[in-house]
């Protein structure tokens, strides 16, 4: 589904000089690396702070919890997403509100969002999926009406960026309260192990995460709050600015691989092909085709016979998962439903050649046959 080897094999003189630098500086927590892939983030994202920790669920979490959010408060989500976006509102004692999500961008709505707010909402979270960003403006102008806090979870969409009705724009992951986003390997920016990042406009808010994350201390052996421990740590720091300076290159190469395989499916009725919004670009982290007719796991078999990976992203409906079965009394959720049974993903990545496309779209077209 994703080629690091040739990815790192055409960086590879400055990744393994960026490694051994940071080896030889004995400087592995919180050292210059990280202060400078922080620097360079920020500026990639156009101002604003950022604030690195270990994994992009730690950032949902520690979000969350430098927020002010209390057991009991209820936080909105789409059921069409990972784990991890609902995992951590479980484990602060919250309320995850489970809502539907749009056929077309597989992105909850202000309108889906709204329909569920209670005197007990306190914030929402967007799941920019895919590699597309929510329809942020109108959620945004929602939760302003309503109080709520956004917490952006952008660990599929970095490098995206959203038009407003004014003309202006903006990064995913800098337009609500807080962006989160991981940098697990596979990840449009992925670094060589676990990492993760928060960003947001707000100073006193980035002070509060930073807290938040670093035992909640401002000072060493000085605790304001209770917090936890979640740093990315500096060699990943080191990965992950070399690899920043190409990850425009890379979403380029996405988009233009996403393109190839949008051409070569346009006659097949059976295959629905990723919506592109208007007032979005699109990363493609994932490629993902909604079977409108068809078994879509007789497809999955019929590519893993000829040695080609596809993924289901995702198979259950959250609200479905044993671990979230009694915040849920409900019933079906739709188009959740619908994207469940009949979502496949192929593979995508900024290595992807006609070649390697032209195998896996053939092997596709002789399924349909």
């Amino acid at each position: 589904m994703v080629d690091l080897k040739t990815q790192y094999e055409k960086i590879r003189e400055e990744m393994d000089r960026a490694i051994l630098e940071t080896v030889a500086s004995i400087k592995f927590i919180n050292g210059p690396a990280v202060k400078k892939f922080q620097s360079e983030l920020e500026e990639y994202l156009g101002g604003g702070h950022v604030v690195p920790c270990a994994n992009g669920t730690d950032a949902l979490q520690v979000s969350m919890m430098a927020l002010g959010l209390k057991p009991g408060d209820e936080v909105i989500v789409p059921a069409f997403t990972y784990v991890a976006t609902a995992e951590v509102i479980a484990l602060l004692g919250l309320t995850p509100v489970m809502v539907d999500v749009d056929p077309d961008t597989f992105n909850t709505t202000a309108a889906l969002v709204e329909a569920a707010i209670t005197p007990r909402t306190r914030a929402i979270v967007p799941v920019h999926l895919f590699g597309q960003s929510a329809d942020m403006e109108p959620l945004l102008e929602l939760a302003r009406r309503h109080n709520l806090f956004v917490i952006e979870d952008n660990a599929q969409a970095i490098g995206a960026e959203y038009t407003f009705s004014d003309g202006s724009r903006r990064k995913t992951g800098m337009m609500g309260h807080v962006g989160c986003t991981s940098f697990f390997p596979s990840k449009n920016l992925g670094c060589y192990g676990d990492g993760g990042a928060m960003m947001t406009r707000e100073a006193d808010l980035a002070q509060r995460l930073r807290m938040v994350a670093n035992h909640g201390q401002e000072r060493l052996y000085y605790h304001d709050m209770v917090g936890v421990n979640s740093r990315l740590d500096s060699i990943q720091a080191a990965v992950l600015s070399v690899k920043l300076a190409y990850l425009d290159e890379y979403n380029a190469a996405r988009q233009r691989a996403a393109a190839y395989y949008d051409a070569a499916f346009a006659d097949i009725q059976q295959l629905k092909t990723p919506f592109r919004q208007h007032n979005s670009t699109h990363v493609f982290h994932q490629y993902t085709l909604v079977m409108r007719d068809g078994d879509r796991d007789a497809l999955r078999q019929h590519l893993a016979a000829q040695n080609i990976p596809a993924g289901v992203y995702y198979p259950v409906p959250l609200y479905k998962q044993k671990a979230f079965a009694h915040y849920w009394a409900g019933g079906e959720l739709p188009v959740t439903e619908m994207l469940c049974r009949s979502v496949i993903s192929l593979p995508m990545h900024s290595e992807l050649n006609s070649a390697i496309q032209d195998q896996i779209i053939n092997a596709i077209k002789t399924f349909f046959k």
